[in-house]
C-alpha cells in the first residue's frame, strides 16, 4: 500500500475518532464540556493534532451539526419509504421529534443561533431537500398546488422544530407532531379545493 494512501486513511480515521469523541462528550455532558483540549485528551492526542482537523471549537461544532443532519436524514429515509403520501409526511414528522428527543444536546447544537446561519443552512440542505421532495410528492398525490413550496417546507420544518423544542424527550411529541401535520395538510388541501371552486 502506498504511503500516501495509508496516511490519508490514518488522517480520516483520526478525524472520525475526533468527531466520535466530540459527539460522546456533547451527548453525555452537553456543549459546555466540549473543548478542543478535552477532545484531544479523549482521543489521546495533543490539541495541535485536533487543530489539524478543525480550526477550532466552532468548526468542530459545525461538523457535529452536519453529522446530526445526516443522522436525522437517515431516520427520514426509513419514513420516506412509506407508500401512502399522507402517512409518509406523518411518519417523517414523528421521526423528526423522536430524533430530537433521542439526541437532545445534538439537536440543540443543530439549531443553535450562535452557529453561523448560512453555514447551518448549508449543512442542513440535504434534510431540507428531503422535506421539499416529501411535500412535492404529497402535493402531486393530492393535486394540490402549493403557492410557494419553499415557504411550505419552512412552515413544516418550523412546526416540527417548535414541537420538538417545547416537548423535547416527551412521549407526547410524536403525537403532537402528527396532529400538527394533519392540520397543515388539511389546511393546504382545503385551500387548494377552495381555489378550484
Amino acid at each position: 500500500m502506498p504511503t500516501s494512501t495509508r496516511r490519508a486513511r490514518e488522517r480520516a480515521n483520526t478525524r472520525e475518532r475526533i468527531i466520535e469523541a466530540a459527539l460522546h462528550v456533547l451527548e453525555t455532558e452537553g456543549v459546555a464540556a466540549l473543548t478542543i483540549r478535552r477532545i484531544a485528551t479523549d482521543v489521546e492526542y495533543t490539541a495541535p493534532v485536533v487543530y489539524q482537523h478543525f480550526a477550532g471549537k466552532d468548526a468542530l461544532l459545525l461538523e457535529l451539526v452536519a453529522h446530526g443532519h445526516r443522522l436525522m436524514l437517515d431516520e427520514f429515509r426509513h419514513a420516506l419509504r412509506e407508500p401512502d403520501a399522507d402517512r409518509r409526511v406523518l411518519r417523517v414528522a414523528s421521526e423528526y421529534v423522536r430524533f430530537a428527543g433521542a439526541h437532545p444536546h445534538l439537536y440543540r447544537v443543530m439549531n443553535d443561533p450562535a452557529i453561523d446561519a448560512d453555514e447551518r443552512r448549508r449543512v442542513a440542505q440535504p434534510a431540507i431537500d428531503a422535506l421539499d421532495e416529501l411535500l412535492t410528492a404529497w402535493s402531486a398525490a393530492h393535486d394540490v398546488v402549493l403557492p410557494d413550496p419553499g415557504e411550505a417546507c419552512e412552515v413544516l420544518w418550523g412546526t416540527l422544530y417548535g414541537i420538538a423544542s417545547l416537548h423535547l424527550g416527551s412521549d407526547r411529541a410524536p403525537l403532537l407532531a402528527e396532529q400538527a401535520l394533519r392540520a397543515l395538510l388539511l389546511g393546504w388541501r382545503t385551500e387548494a379545493a377552495g381555489q378550484k371552486a
